[in-house]
Protein backbone atom coordinates (compact mmCIF):
# COMPACT_ATOMS: atom_id res chain seq x y z
CA UNK A 1 0.00 0.00 0.00
CA UNK A 2 2.48 2.28 0.88
CA UNK A 3 3.93 2.01 -2.85
CA UNK A 4 0.53 2.71 -4.12
CA UNK A 5 0.20 5.62 -1.67
CA UNK A 6 4.00 7.49 -2.86
CA UNK A 7 2.88 6.64 -6.65
CA UNK A 8 -0.29 8.35 -6.34
CA UNK A 9 1.27 11.09 -5.08
CA UNK A 10 3.46 11.77 -7.92
CA UNK A 11 0.52 11.67 -9.70
CA UNK A 12 -0.63 15.64 -8.15
CA UNK A 13 1.96 17.14 -10.06
CA UNK A 14 0.76 16.26 -13.25
CA UNK A 15 -2.02 17.87 -15.73
CA UNK A 16 -1.74 19.10 -19.54
CA UNK A 17 -4.84 21.21 -18.91
CA UNK A 18 -4.83 24.94 -17.91
CA UNK A 19 -5.16 26.06 -14.37
CA UNK A 20 -7.89 28.52 -12.91
CA UNK A 21 -6.20 31.31 -10.98
CA UNK A 22 -7.67 33.13 -8.21
CA UNK A 23 -10.30 36.26 -9.88
CA UNK A 24 -10.75 33.77 -12.54
CA UNK A 25 -14.63 32.70 -13.55
CA UNK A 26 -15.96 29.90 -12.98
CA UNK A 27 -16.19 27.79 -16.40
CA UNK A 28 -19.23 25.69 -17.78
CA UNK A 29 -21.72 27.86 -15.18
CA UNK A 30 -24.91 26.84 -16.30
CA UNK A 31 -23.72 23.30 -17.52
CA UNK A 32 -25.95 20.57 -15.93
CA UNK A 33 -24.32 17.56 -14.08
CA UNK A 34 -25.90 14.47 -13.37
CA UNK A 35 -26.55 13.45 -9.91
CA UNK A 36 -26.59 10.60 -8.44
CA UNK A 37 -30.51 11.16 -6.96
CA UNK A 38 -31.02 11.13 -11.19
CA UNK A 39 -31.80 15.01 -10.65
CA UNK A 40 -29.41 17.79 -12.44
CA UNK A 41 -27.30 20.22 -10.89
CA UNK A 42 -25.40 23.15 -12.21
CA UNK A 43 -22.66 25.10 -10.68
CA UNK A 44 -25.25 28.41 -10.92
CA UNK A 45 -28.03 26.19 -9.47
CA UNK A 46 -25.79 25.12 -6.59
CA UNK A 47 -24.50 28.22 -5.42
CA UNK A 48 -25.77 30.06 -1.61
CA UNK A 49 -25.62 33.52 -0.88
CA UNK A 50 -21.73 33.21 -0.26
CA UNK A 51 -20.65 31.14 -3.42
CA UNK A 52 -20.14 27.48 -3.79
CA UNK A 53 -17.26 24.73 -2.89
CA UNK A 54 -16.68 22.31 -5.52
CA UNK A 55 -14.48 19.17 -4.94
CA UNK A 56 -13.13 16.75 -7.71
CA UNK A 57 -13.50 13.63 -5.89
CA UNK A 58 -13.75 9.49 -6.40
CA UNK A 59 -14.23 6.19 -5.53
CA UNK A 60 -10.88 4.36 -5.39
CA UNK A 61 -7.98 7.16 -4.73
CA UNK A 62 -6.55 6.17 -1.53
CA UNK A 63 -6.05 10.08 -0.75
CA UNK A 64 -10.16 10.31 -0.65
CA UNK A 65 -11.25 6.76 0.73
CA UNK A 66 -8.26 6.08 3.17
CA UNK A 67 -5.42 3.47 3.03
CA UNK A 68 -2.58 2.38 5.70
CA UNK A 69 -0.96 5.41 5.15
CA UNK A 70 -3.33 7.92 5.39
CA UNK A 71 -6.99 8.44 6.71
CA UNK A 72 -8.50 9.78 3.42
CA UNK A 73 -10.12 12.90 3.26
CA UNK A 74 -13.66 11.59 2.39
CA UNK A 75 -14.14 11.26 5.84
CA UNK A 76 -14.25 15.16 6.28
CA UNK A 77 -16.70 15.66 3.39
CA UNK A 78 -19.94 15.84 5.90
CA UNK A 79 -18.14 18.17 8.31
CA UNK A 80 -17.26 20.47 5.54
CA UNK A 81 -20.45 20.14 4.34
CA UNK A 82 -22.03 21.70 7.57
CA UNK A 83 -19.83 24.04 7.92
CA UNK A 84 -20.54 25.71 4.24
CA UNK A 85 -24.09 25.05 5.53
CA UNK A 86 -23.31 27.53 8.00
CA UNK A 87 -21.54 30.22 5.96
CA UNK A 88 -24.45 29.95 3.40
CA UNK A 89 -22.24 28.53 0.97
CA UNK A 90 -23.03 25.84 -1.65
CA UNK A 91 -20.94 22.42 -1.54
CA UNK A 92 -20.36 19.81 -4.41
CA UNK A 93 -18.83 16.69 -4.85
CA UNK A 94 -17.89 16.08 -8.67
CA UNK A 95 -16.32 12.76 -9.97
CA UNK A 96 -13.99 13.36 -13.27
CA UNK A 97 -12.79 9.48 -13.42
CA UNK A 98 -13.95 8.94 -16.40
CA UNK A 99 -10.90 6.66 -17.38
CA UNK A 100 -12.48 4.13 -14.63
CA UNK A 101 -16.33 4.32 -15.57
CA UNK A 102 -16.87 1.03 -16.47
CA UNK A 103 -14.79 0.17 -12.93
CA UNK A 104 -14.94 2.20 -9.30
CA UNK A 105 -16.18 5.33 -10.65
CA UNK A 106 -18.89 4.01 -12.27
CA UNK A 107 -22.82 5.88 -11.73
CA UNK A 108 -23.88 2.91 -9.74
CA UNK A 109 -20.74 2.92 -7.79
CA UNK A 110 -20.83 6.68 -7.10
CA UNK A 111 -24.56 5.87 -5.83
CA UNK A 112 -23.29 3.25 -3.85
CA UNK A 113 -20.59 5.18 -1.68
CA UNK A 114 -22.68 7.95 -1.28
CA UNK A 115 -25.18 5.75 0.24
CA UNK A 116 -22.18 3.67 2.69
CA UNK A 117 -20.91 6.95 3.43
CA UNK A 118 -24.10 8.90 4.06
CA UNK A 119 -23.41 11.78 1.64
CA UNK A 120 -25.25 14.47 2.92
CA UNK A 121 -24.19 16.91 -0.37
CA UNK A 122 -25.00 16.40 -3.98
CA UNK A 123 -22.65 14.16 -5.95
CA UNK A 124 -22.19 14.88 -9.43
CA UNK A 125 -21.16 12.45 -12.51
CA UNK A 126 -18.82 15.15 -14.96
CA UNK A 127 -19.32 13.08 -18.27
CA UNK A 128 -16.01 12.99 -20.24
CA UNK A 129 -14.13 14.94 -17.72
CA UNK A 130 -15.49 18.04 -19.43
CA UNK A 131 -15.64 20.18 -15.99
CA UNK A 132 -12.26 18.70 -14.80
CA UNK A 133 -10.64 19.76 -18.05
CA UNK A 134 -12.55 23.38 -17.89
CA UNK A 135 -10.88 23.92 -14.59
CA UNK A 136 -7.58 22.19 -14.97
CA UNK A 137 -8.76 20.30 -12.03
CA UNK A 138 -5.43 17.54 -12.00
CA UNK A 139 -6.47 15.28 -8.68
CA UNK A 140 -8.96 13.32 -6.49
CA UNK A 141 -9.56 15.82 -4.25
CA UNK A 142 -9.03 18.91 -5.77
CA UNK A 143 -10.81 21.74 -4.27
CA UNK A 144 -12.33 24.78 -6.21
CA UNK A 145 -14.11 27.67 -3.82
CA UNK A 146 -16.07 30.55 -5.57
CA UNK A 147 -17.69 33.93 -4.35
CA UNK A 148 -21.35 34.47 -5.05
CA UNK A 149 -19.98 35.63 -8.83
CA UNK A 150 -18.70 32.77 -9.10
CA UNK A 151 -15.46 33.94 -9.02
CA UNK A 152 -12.47 31.83 -7.66
CA UNK A 153 -11.67 32.87 -4.06
CA UNK A 154 -9.70 29.19 -3.17
CA UNK A 155 -8.10 26.34 -4.77
CA UNK A 156 -6.34 23.87 -4.18
CA UNK A 157 -5.91 21.13 -1.47
CA UNK A 158 -8.46 20.86 1.70
CA UNK A 159 -5.78 20.78 4.32
CA UNK A 160 -1.97 19.75 5.08
CA UNK A 161 -2.97 16.66 6.32
CA UNK A 162 -0.87 14.67 4.01
CA UNK A 163 2.41 16.54 5.16
CA UNK A 164 4.12 14.32 7.72
CA UNK A 165 6.67 17.35 8.77
CA UNK A 166 4.04 19.60 9.52
CA UNK A 167 4.43 22.04 12.66
CA UNK A 168 0.80 22.50 12.58
CA UNK A 169 -2.80 21.16 11.21
CA UNK A 170 -3.93 23.88 8.57
CA UNK A 171 -7.69 22.86 7.75
CA UNK A 172 -6.99 25.41 4.51
CA UNK A 173 -10.73 24.98 3.25
CA UNK A 174 -12.64 25.11 6.55
CA UNK A 175 -10.52 27.79 6.78
CA UNK A 176 -11.65 29.86 3.68
CA UNK A 177 -15.07 29.11 4.02
CA UNK A 178 -14.97 30.75 7.66
CA UNK A 179 -13.87 33.58 6.41
CA UNK A 180 -16.32 33.89 4.08
CA UNK A 181 -18.79 33.88 6.02
CA UNK A 182 -17.51 36.86 8.01
CA UNK A 183 -16.64 38.65 5.00
CA UNK A 184 -12.75 38.29 5.71
CA UNK A 185 -9.58 37.99 3.78
CA UNK A 186 -9.07 34.13 3.00
CA UNK A 187 -5.64 33.31 3.90
CA UNK A 188 -3.90 31.67 1.88
CA UNK A 189 -6.06 31.49 -1.19
CA UNK A 190 -4.35 29.18 -3.51
CA UNK A 191 -2.28 25.55 -1.73
CA UNK A 192 -0.71 22.67 -4.07
CA UNK A 193 -3.61 20.40 -4.56
CA UNK A 194 -2.53 16.75 -3.89
CA UNK A 195 -3.87 13.29 -4.83
CA UNK A 196 -3.86 10.60 -7.44
CA UNK A 197 -4.15 12.15 -10.98
CA UNK A 198 -7.92 12.39 -12.50
CA UNK A 199 -8.13 9.36 -14.68
CA UNK A 200 -9.51 10.93 -17.93
CA UNK A 201 -9.55 9.28 -21.09
CA UNK A 202 -7.42 10.37 -24.49
CA UNK A 203 -9.58 12.41 -26.61
CA UNK A 204 -9.63 12.83 -30.54
CA UNK A 205 -7.05 15.51 -31.43
CA UNK A 206 -5.16 15.07 -28.27
CA UNK A 207 -1.68 13.68 -28.49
Amino acid sequence: MKQVFFYVFWLSFFTCFSQLKIKDKAPLQNQSLRCIDETTLSLFDGKKKNGIVVIFTCNSCPFVVGSDDFPGWEQQYDSLYLAAQANEIGFILVNSNEGKRNQADSFEEMKKRALEHNYKMPYLLDNQSQLADAYGAKTTPHVYFFDEDLTLIYTGSIDNSWDKARQKNMPYLFNAMVAKGNAKKIKPNTTEPKGCGIKRIKKPGNK
